[in-house]
């Protein structure tokens, strides 16, 4: 027994006491390669292409856009469109309506010189989506997509969505402190900064295939998976959803790069393998590229959901542990010795509706950190135009 402990105790120690830490060698390559992403549009509604390029794990910047590309569509006639940069990485161009019959490719040249081409892709149509619906669990609201080809034709498809919801601060901030003057003055209606819009975009992959199905058909497809307590179910939520219809070379290539990049973790995980993407750095064939390009029209739907039509009990809970304190204005020349509190971090200038009169020219108040009070720092005020 006594070996036994000693044994086990060895092992532990080995465990614990032995570990050195990893810098894999990608950490300190100066390599940095292309990356595009990007659908391109044979309908009349907008082709956006984003170059961007690879940055080490241990880069201070985690995005890293490509300005000053040139990027242009072009078929196998040798008729091309340009895309016209917005100066943060995306190329865009409004409908080019193109013909489907044919075949198209995208041409990238950078400012250092280098030219990339990816390969000839058919168009793919894509089939509408039949619907957007949800399901309440008890992990989360389950938003899924319905859809279907009845030419049996698409099987490969893609998703990317966009969520909008409007969210409150903590506290009602009615009035503030102006901090040159050492004033309080009260918010007038277009200063106010209680309710908000949020928007985020979906940063994962999500993918599904009908191969093995008798029919194209595609039921209650996972989207996204929101918390019931989070504060996109406050009020009302919306989600816009785009379909893409893929090939299958295209499919392979998306299903790889979210292994590579969302179930990789643990020794039941997939293995990292190799990105074969269709785009190629005609200047070093060397050279990698991180990307596919295909073509194909794009479907979109967007649905709301209220809070109201939600089973009843569905509260979301506030981000931030938040307090509010009691400050004195006096004579409206400024304030008691809680000013030094108020005028550093991390408290806020913000006030709420002063709540009692305590002494001749002294007005209390409630004050609480910024986050707390200020919704604009973390949405906007401003009322998307597809709102209701």
């Amino acid at each position: 027994m006594v070996r036994f402990r000693s044994a086990c105790f060895l092992i532990l120690m080995s465990l614990f006491c032995c570990k050195k830490p990893y810098n894999p060698p990608a950490t300190s390559t100066a390599n940095s390669y292309l990356v595009v992403e990007g659908v391109i549009n044979p309908g009349s509604d907008s082709t956006i292409i984003k170059l961007s390029k690879t940055v080490t794990l241990n880069a201070a910047v985690t995005l890293n856009p490509l300005v000053g590309a040139t990027v242009i569509v072009e078929d196998s006639q040798n008729n091309t469109w340009p895309l016209i940069g917005d100066g943060n990485g995306n190329y865009i161009s409004t409908g080019l309506n193109l013909p489907v019959s044919k075949l198209y490719r995208l041409r990238i040249s950078t400012g250092s010189g280098s030219q990339y081409l990816s390969d000839f892709e058919n168009v793919k149509i894509t089939p509408p989506i039949d619907s957007i619906g949800y399901v309440v669990q008890n992990d989360g609201l389950q938003v899924y997509v319905n859809s279907h080809d009845p030419s049996n034709s698409t099987h490969y498809y893609r998703w990317d969505y966009d969520e909008t919801w409007i969210f409150h601060a903590k506290y009602l901030s009615v009035s503030k402190l102006d901090t040159i003057s050492h004033t309080i003055e009260y918010r007038t209606p277009d200063q106010m900064v209680y309710f908000c819009f949020g928007n985020q975009k979906s940063s994962n992959i999500i993918l599904n295939s009908t191969t093995k199905l008798s029919r194209d058909v595609v039921y209650q497809s996972p989207l996204i998976k929101i918390p019931l307590t989070s504060e996109k179910l406050e009020s009302k939520y919306s989600i816009l959803v785009k379909q893409y219809a893929l090939t299958a070379k295209a499919y392979a290539f998306y299903q790889n790069l979210k292994k590579n990049t969302e179930q990789l973790g643990s020794v039941f995980d997939a293995q990292p393998s190799q990105l074969v993407g269709n785009i190629h750095c005609t200047t070093n064939s060397n050279e990698p590229v991180v990307g596919y390009i295909t073509v194909a029209s794009i479907q979109s739907k967007r649905i709301f959901i209220a809070n109201s039509s939600l089973p009843k009990g569905i509260a979301a809970t506030y981000p931030y542990d938040c307090k509010e304190d009691t400050a004195y204005y006096i004579n409206k020349q400024g304030f008691n010795d809680v000013q030094n509190t108020l005028i550093n971090p991390p408290y806020s200038y913000e006030a709420t509706t002063p709540i009692s009169a305590p002494g001749a020219g002294i007005i209390a108040f409630k004050y609480s950190t910024p986050i707390c009070m200020d919704c604009t720092l973390r949405g906007t005020t401003k009322v998307p135009s597809f709102w209701k």
